[in-house]
């Protein structure tokens, strides 16, 4: 009993010992890790929100391809010419769009050709046309902020 008491005791002194040497992170480490967290989030958030920006671009690129084929498709059918052409002619030949919301699509026609102007809700007024004279999909164009006036 003696000596159960005695290894007892030695193994609870080994174990206070490795206790003392196992401490905690210090200040500098828990820093050190801070930074690198905040340098990381400092690159990834502006890729993200750049990755959403070409997302909503990349919808109304294919809303607009999508809407020149359906305006192809009524020019068929009215004997090649787009005299007429609605959105709601582009919906009756199986247009959908990707983006929820009215005042999206705007569409020009004349009798033989057509214009349809898209901008997505999230990308604050920037547009991109679809010009069936000038070749299909043309540059985007970034809305300006018109000047305000100081006050005074």
């Amino acid at each position: 009993m003696q000596k159960m008491l005695q290894l007892l005791g030695d193994r609870r002194a080994m174990l206070q010992e490795e206790g003392k040497s196992q401490r905690g992170f210090t200040l500098v480490e828990l820093l050190v890790v801070v930074i690198i967290i905040g340098i990381l989030a400092g690159i990834a958030i502006p890729v993200f929100l750049n990755q959403r920006e070409s997302a909503w671009r990349a919808e109304v690129e294919s809303d607009l391809k999508n809407a020149a084929l359906a305006a192809e498709t009524y020019s068929v059918q009215k004997g090649g010419s787009y005299d007429g052409l609605t959105l709601d002619k582009l919906v009756e030949q199986g247009f959908e769009t990707n983006v929820a919301g009215t005042g999206y699509l705007t569409v020009v026609e004349t009798d033989s050709n057509f214009t349809i102007v898209a901008k997505h809700p999230d990308l604050g007024g920037d547009t991109l046309k679809y010009d069936s004279n000038a070749g299909g999909l043309q540059e985007w164009v970034e809305a300006t902020t018109p000047p305000t006036t100081p006050s005074n």
